[in-house]
């Protein structure tokens, strides 16, 4: 038997302007997410909440809190591209196309803007993407610019071996 490595993500040397990554995992969003994410971030708009009243608003339901969205298709970017994030350093032009409801199923993309080493920290580099949420029916729901610093090659901080150490080399 072969031991073969995971992927452990692309660092700063691996992205190139232009390329467009397909995040794998889509995500249906329930109801329960929407509640708990709108109980845990303290939000008390009725929209997000209250069906009663969320049906006499022109969508007739709840919708799904902004900010869900916004982590929701963060996250779905990790693996291609923050997985060796030494940090965030902003989102910019967050644009809210669409409405998310429960129930609906979220997918994403990022395309690559722009790079560049990092002129305080030589162990990691700039990285710009651009990406973008849709759902099932492939509507833009969410569209955003995300900057971030990624550890070059050889540089991130080294993941323990989950094998136990008689297994181990």
């Amino acid at each position: 038997m072969t031991d073969v490595e995971g992927w452990r993500g692309r660092f700063f040397e691996d992205f190139h302007v232009g390329d467009v990554y397909h995040h794998a995992l889509g995500r249906t969003v329930t109801e329960t997410d929407n509640s708990w994410f709108t109980l845990l971030t303290q939000n008390t708009a009725p929209l997000h909440f209250d069906k009663h009243y969320a049906s006499q608003t022109e969508f007739g339901r709840p919708l799904v809190n902004s900010t869900f969205t916004l982590a929701l298709v963060t996250g779905q970017s990790v693996s291609d591209v923050s997985q060796n994030v030494m940090a965030n350093l902003g989102w910019d032009q967050v644009r809210l196309l669409k409405p998310l409801f429960e129930g609906d199923t979220v997918y994403s993309k990022s395309e690559v803007l722009e790079l560049r080493g990092s002129k305080s920290r030589p162990n990691v580099g700039v990285v710009t993407v651009r990406t973008t949420g849709f759902n099932q029916d492939g509507i833009i729901l969410i569209e955003f610019n995300r900057t971030l610093l990624v550890y070059r090659r050889g540089q991130a901080p080294t993941i323990p071996s989950p094998l136990p150490k008689s297994d181990q080399p």
